[in-house]
């Protein structure tokens, strides 16, 4: 039976059904957990706790499984480990003096 795609993996953009999103899976393709904030749609850097999700308790590490409550599955991880907020922030302000 073929799973539906429901996201994709943060760290390599490898495709993520449901199942795939247990608390103690990690990706096929890179061998990341996926049950992590970084997967998450709620994750927004640059926000409180950078998240989205405002009764949320405090991840500190966004790569590590973790048992939010709130956790929901993105469809829009996946770009790649991307920057760090600190290294966006000070990039965009780089960008505004260019």
């Amino acid at each position: 039976m073929k799973q539906d795609k429901t996201g994709t993996c943060w760290n390599c953009g490898r495709a993520l059904s449901g199942p795939d999103y247990g608390r103690e899976n990690t990706c096929l393709g890179c061998g990341k957990s996926t049950r992590v904030c970084r997967n998450c749609r709620f994750f927004a850097p640059g926000r409180a706790n950078e998240c989205l999700e405002p009764m949320v308790e405090r991840v500190v590490d966004k790569q590590q499984a973790n048992y939010c409550e709130y956790f929901t599955p993105s469809p829009e991880a996946g770009s790649g480990p991307g920057p760090s907020p600190d290294e966006a922030l000070r990039n965009a302000a780089e960008n505004l003096f260019k």
